[in-house]
């Protein structure tokens, strides 16, 4: 049973099916290019896709559009001090502004950086930065049923033969994603985090955590964590934070907001660096390229997304979907994660190779069949990366009830019923930037 209620309602519909096909060829099998009134149900990204409570609504309407100094900014801080105990913090337009902001200050040319996964946005700000991004994944093979506890955690193993391999000076920062979305939204452990954290500090790197879904992160330690099952799921959440050296977070997440982000650090020497860099980038320090109504709908945001039931509820849509989804034998990684479901499109299309992207493949006949947009993060989103061929079926948040899930559902079978028909894709074009080709590149079916 959900503890919300619909108080505002927007009419969506399944477009007739020569529309989506026209629709997809017209966008070069790249759902990134469809008009939204061309996708029925839309799980792209839970990236400021979902519902805003009539709180956040109502703080929208209070919100102190000065350019300098607002008390929507001095809300907004207060909030991030609170929920995520720090206290320096530096706001930005969204999660990637926040990446800009934190890894120009932090890196140099030929530096390298470690994490548990990087995600598309996190690999090409290290990527532009001049430094190396380098992949510490727990040594989990991410396939169906074999997904551990905490499989979204950092290898020190690994870490360490990084550092054998290119140098400790080298190291400049240690990054942890909770949860790990590139690892199908697999959590990292408490014990995880402490565990990483000392290795930053061994080899004197900056820890930073990738905070954007920190409060689903925290439900998953306090259920499979038997050491914090009584403990408040808000303390959780400050004290997974608490070794943190910097975080960056988009708002878009785990704030529940629709547009928004910060970088926060412990450093008054790196705080000060962050603040010019936002200058330069995002705007002035105390509303980075946001209105102050943006600030205001995070700062509550912040604060709704560690209050039970609504995390919960939100971890429970996810397994349901899954579920569904199990019982009509479509191949996923379980247990599932905190924001999405993650479909195993290499298993569901053995005949399509890794080189003609069975994920994306996945994506447009979900498309094509039931108007459901979905996103590929294997070989098409991560080239030149040893990653499994997974599409991600990502919910907004308060967003979708049990009707929308039966019909993906519905839809991911009658794709599995006709995968025979299908073949391979190949990329016609694609922009220079490799590391950001699968929000912009178009493709075809293989003759």
């Amino acid at each position: 049973m959900r503890s919300y209620k619909a108080k505002s309602v927007t009419s969506i519909q399944l477009p007739p099916r020569d529309r989506r096909e026209t629709a997809l060829t017209e966008a070069g099998h790249n759902v990134f290019n469809l008009a939204a009134d061309d996708v029925f149900i839309d799980l792209l990204t839970d990236s400021g896709t979902g519902a805003m409570s009539d709180d956040q609504w109502a703080d929208v309407v209070r919100g102190d559009e000065a350019y300098a100094g607002s008390r929507s900014f001095k809300r907004f801080s207060e909030a991030v001090a609170d929920v995520m105990g720090f206290d320096r913090v530096v706001p930005t337009h969204q999660g990637r502004g926040a990446e800009n902001v934190l890894f120009g200050a932090l890196l140099d040319d030929g530096d390298v950086v470690l994490n548990n996964t990087h995600f598309d946005t996190t690999r090409a700000h290290v990527t532009n930065q001049g430094a190396t991004a380098v992949d510490c994944p727990a040594e989990t093979d991410l396939t169906t049923d074999s997904v551990g506890t905490f499989a979204g955690n950092f290898s020190t193993d690994r870490g360490w033969n990084a550092v054998e391999e290119y140098g400790q000076d080298a190291v400049s920062a240690v990054v942890l994603t909770i949860t790990n979305n590139s690892a199908a939204g697999q959590p990292v452990s408490m014990e995880n985090i402490r565990e990483t954290a000392a290795f930053a500090t061994e080899i004197d790197a900056t820890f930073v955590i990738d905070a954007c879904r920190f409060a689903e992160n925290a439900q998953f330690i306090k259920q499979r964590d038997p050491e914090y099952a009584d403990t408040p799921l808000s303390e959780i959440a400050r004290e997974q934070l608490r070794p943190a050296d910097a975080i960056t977070m988009s708002g878009k997440k785990d704030a529940l907001a629709n547009i928004g982000g910060f970088t926060a650090v412990r450093d008054a020497a790196l705080f000060e660096q962050c603040k010019q860099r936002a200058i330069l980038y995002e705007g002035f320090p105390t509303y980075g390229g946001l209105a102050g109504r943006d600030l205001e709908a995070m700062a509550t945001g912040l604060r709704e997304a560690v209050q039970p039931p609504y995390v919960a509820e939100r971890i429970e849509q996810v397994a349901t979907l899954g579920d569904l989804l199990r019982d009509r034998d479509i191949p996923i990684v379980t247990p599932t994660g905190g924001h999405a479901v993650y479909i195993d499109a290499a298993a569901l299309f053995p005949d399509i190779p890794a080189d003609q992207f069975p994920g994306q493949r996945l994506v447009c006949e979900l498309y094509r069949e039931g108007g459901v947009r979905t996103v590929e993060l294997g070989s098409f989103a991560f080239p030149g990366t040893d990653r499994p061929e997974l599409v991600r079926l990502a919910l907004p948040r308060r967003t979708y009830w049990r009707e929308h899930l039966e019909h993906i559902a519905e839809t991911a079978a009658r794709v599995r019923d006709h995968r025979e028909e299908y073949s391979g894709l190949e990329i016609v074009w694609e922009p220079p930037m490799e590391e950001l080709r699968h929000f912009s590149a178009e493709l075809e079916p293989v003759a």
